[in-house]
């Protein structure tokens, strides 16, 4: 597993990479990718940390492992690829965005515009084996992870963090001051019309970074 980390999460969170927990994820990945296929490509574990840098983020939205079909997983939570069919959950959060900011549904699942206006889009588990949901948890992806949510805590700007569902509700107490934790069921089917829809995770960000002084993200996506 050859992961480079980008340049502006290096001083932040580079450490973990050396620390015998992750020598042993990396070898356990390796050997996953051997013996079966693996989800995301190898070149795009990183790339919520690529395309939203350290000292970029505004907004982090957690999820919990990629997508483990063929093709959908790219590396940036709950997005998949143009031209790839939108998973239920993205299609769930692209209903509450129509009915909360009466965004029109894109014929595309990808979410990188909101990674480059500074949207983390972060899970908590980087790797899943074709076909086997939370096939690779436990092995300490989550480890690194709330590594990344602590450095992002640690902030003195504020960041809004958006967890939902109970998975991604017991990271909160790695935030704390100064920073907006926003809660509520997760987009699933499972759980969606108990609690995310109506919730309004989009207008609710937008007034917190208002009120913390930055510009609305643009949700509404083109295509």
């Amino acid at each position: 597993m050859k992961l480079p980390l980008p340049r502006s999460w290096q001083a932040r969170v580079g450490a973990e990479l050396e620390k015998p927990y992750f020598h042993q994820l990396r070898d356990f990945v390796d050997d996953e990718r051997r013996r079966a296929t693996v989800y995301p490509p190898e070149d795009e574990v990183f790339t919520a940390l690529e395309l939203t840098p350290y000292d970029k983020v505004r907004v982090m939205i957690l999820g919990q492992d990629p997508y483990h079909g063929s093709g959908q997983a790219h590396g940036l939570a709950f997005s998949v690829r143009p031209g790839v069919p939108k998973p239920p959950s993205l299609a769930n959060i692209f209903k509450e965005l129509r009915a909360e900011m009466d965004c029109p549904i894109p014929g595309h699942g990808s979410l990188v515009s909101w990674a480059k206006q500074g949207v983390l889009l972060l899970n908590a588990v980087l790797t899943v084996r074709d076909g086997e949901p939370n096939s690779h948890k436990g092995k300490g992806w989550e480890t690194f992870t709330d590594a990344v949510i602590r450095a992002l805590a640690e902030r003195e700007d504020p960041v809004v963090f958006v967890l939902w569902g109970g998975y991604a509700a017991k990271k909160e107490p790695l935030i704390g001051a100064p920073h907006y934790v926003h809660k509520s069921a997760h987009p699933s089917p499972l759980s969606a019309r108990r609690g995310f829809f109506g919730s309004k995770p989009f207008t609710t960000i937008n007034r917190e970074l208002q009120r913390m002084g930055q510009p609305p993200v643009e949700w509404c996506i083109d295509g």
